[in-house]
């Protein structure tokens, strides 16, 4: 039979989510994720190359007769923020470990949704989690940051990551589908404590090379050099570029501060 019910659907969707995120090989651990729906014609996909600065994909660009797309969070379990903010630098093995193995993680879920899906009727399809950015912009036409912020699962702190109330240590993946969900237009919610006290620049002073700052944008070429570089130190776990610094110095590493 063609489809399922949108309510039944999400079930299966976030049911497929969690257990994978549970029952795995890696070494990475993780608390429950966040998830995500979001209408393919909600009339803010056609603002947001606006808010990207670079043509962004529309979900029938990834999929014709798109309808919904998935948004999905894996936050990283306490102990892998806090390795990597024990120093200032280097990178903490274990951020790095998780940085690959929640990529991996991500495009395996994706990859299992989608043969799920097709039980169903379902078509999907998906975007890596990293690595599908242009050089030259260090932008990419598929945001699942943006994506994430739309479906109301997360909100944008000083740091340009997304913060979602189990924090920002942690990774974001999406998956588009010709099916309907439930997606419910989510009230707004600020979780930065920034933008919402102007209190915190805790990202800010962590960045090791001031590519966060309080009046210009977060400075790119210097964050991805620096991701780079990091990535050096690391090349025996893969290809991977690497910091999160940011992410882990601050009230909203590891839940929503405000």
């Amino acid at each position: 039979m063609r489809g399922l019910p949108p309510a039944e659907l999400a079930d299966l969707i976030k049911a497929t989510i969690t257990y994978e995120a549970t029952h795995h090989a890696f070494v990475t651990r993780y608390r429950e994720p966040i998830i995500g729906f979001l209408a393919a014609d909600d009339p803010r996909f056609a603002k947001l190359s606006q808010w990207t600065q670079i043509k962004h994909w529309m979900p029938a660009d990834l999929l014709p007769d798109a309808q919904s797309v998935v948004v999905f969070f894996l936050p990283f379990a306490p102990e892998i923020a806090h390795a990597n903010a024990r120093d200032e630098e280097p990178v903490a093995l274990e951020w790095a470990i998780a940085y690959q193995d929640t990529n991996t993680l991500i495009g395996e879920i994706t990859t299992l949704l989608g043969e799920v899906l097709s039980q169903h009727g379902i078509r999907s399809a998906a975007q890596p989690a990293t690595g599908n950015f242009k050089q030259s912009e260090l932008r990419s036409p598929w945001s699942h940051k943006s994506l994430a912020v739309m479906a109301g699962i997360g909100s944008f702190g000083l740091h340009q990551l997304v913060i979602t109330d189990a924090g920002c240590a942690g990774r974001l993946g999406s998956l588009v589908i010709d099916a309907k969900l439930p997606a419910v237009q989510p009230v707004p919610k600020e979780r930065c404590e920034y933008f919402e006290f102007g209190t915190c620049i805790a990202c800010l002073e962590a960045c090791p090379v001031n590519a966060i700052s309080e009046d210009q944008p977060l400075d790119r070429r210097a964050c991805w050099q620096q991701c780079h570089k990091n990535g050096a130190g690391f090349v025996d776990i893969g290809k991977i570029n690497v910091c999160g610094k940011c992410a882990v110095m601050g009230p909203c590493t590891l839940h929503s501060a405000v």
